[in-house]
This record gives C-alpha cells, structure tokens and sequence, in this order.
C-alpha cells in the first residue's frame, strides 16, 4: 500500500508505486494546463520530439517512440492532417522521407510547452516553499537517470548542489544551463 509519509519506506516497490502515482498526476495536471488535449498521447510525443530533436524519418520516430513504424504513419498522417507537419525529401537518400514540424506545428507545440512550464512554475512557486524547492532540485538527478538520461542528469546535478546551498538564484541559473 503506498504511503504519503515522505520519510516513508524505501522499499523499490512501494516507491515505484507512489512516484507512479505522482508523475501521473502532475502530468496530468499539466497537460490539463495546456492546449493539447486535442491531440492524442502519441501525436503529443511524436510532435514534441520533432520540436526537440528536428526532422527525422518515419522509422527513427518509430525506433524512438518505441512504436511499430506502421503505428508511426498513421500518428503522422493526423499530424499532417492538422497541418503540423509535413514531409521533405532526405538530402542525402532519395529512398527516405523526412517528416518536420511545420511553422504552424511549432508554434502549437511551443505554445503547449509554454503553458505547461508556466503552470508548473506557477504551481511550484505557490505551492512549496523555498526548502522544498530545494528537495525537488536535488531529487531531479536522480529522477533523470530514472528516465535513462544520465548525461542531462550529471548538468541538472549543479541545479541541485546550487539549491542545497540555498540561493534560489544560482538554482535558477544552473538549472536554465542545464536546460540549454
């Protein structure tokens, strides 16, 4: 049974359970925030990567969303629908096809990401206090090699020794650098 004691157990089970439980909820509380509630959870993904990473093929969406290709098509054939994005020739292989964002696509999902960052800005500023800000610095390494990027985890590391410290400033800044 998971426990909403926060000094409470560290057994992996119950934690996976209860942090399950809590990235859902804030995530849900986010995309509530935003605009996207018009897209599907995979349109959601396969448009925000593209404006993460830029143009890729069909399959290595496919690869990194971790769909079947098939599945891949038709996500971006209602992308392509709405305008979002669109399909370019490969400069290199005439075989392949590039699907980008559109400046339409980038726009709604810039949008979409601004909503959600000025809700979780907003939720974090009024609803915690200084201290517990600083815990959910330092916890970000971690949760960051969770999600299998420890490279990103090792720059939001500065975040977090900047918060323990105690100088919302430097953590600002640390943790903009490491978002950069």
């Amino acid at each position: 049974m998971p426990t909403t004691d926060p000094a409470g157990p560290t057994d992996p089970s119950v934690l996976a359970t209860e942090l399950h439980s809590v990235l859902g909820l804030v995530a849900r509380r986010a995309r509530a925030a935003s605009a996207e509630s018009e897209l599907t959870a995979s349109q959601r993904s396969a448009a925000a990567r593209l404006l993460r990473e830029g143009s890729a093929t069909t399959a290595d969406l496919a690869r990194a969303e971790y769909v079947r290709p098939q599945s891949m098509r038709m996500t971006l054939g209602a992308l392509e629908e709405r305008g979002m994005v669109r399909r370019t020739p490969h400069p290199t292989d005439g075989r392949q096809v590039l699907v980008e964002l559109t400046d339409s696509g980038r726009e709604q999902m810039r949008a979409v990401l601004q909503a959600k960052q000025d809700w979780l800005s907003h939720a974090l500023a009024t609803d915690l206090d200084e201290a517990q800000r600083a815990t959910i610095a330092a916890a970000l390494p971690l949760l960051r090699t969770l999600a299998g990027t420890p490279a990103e985890a090792a720059q939001t590391a500065q975040a977090a020794q900047a918060a323990q410290a105690g100088t919302a400033a430097q953590a600002a800044q640390a943790a903009q650098a490491a978002q950069a």
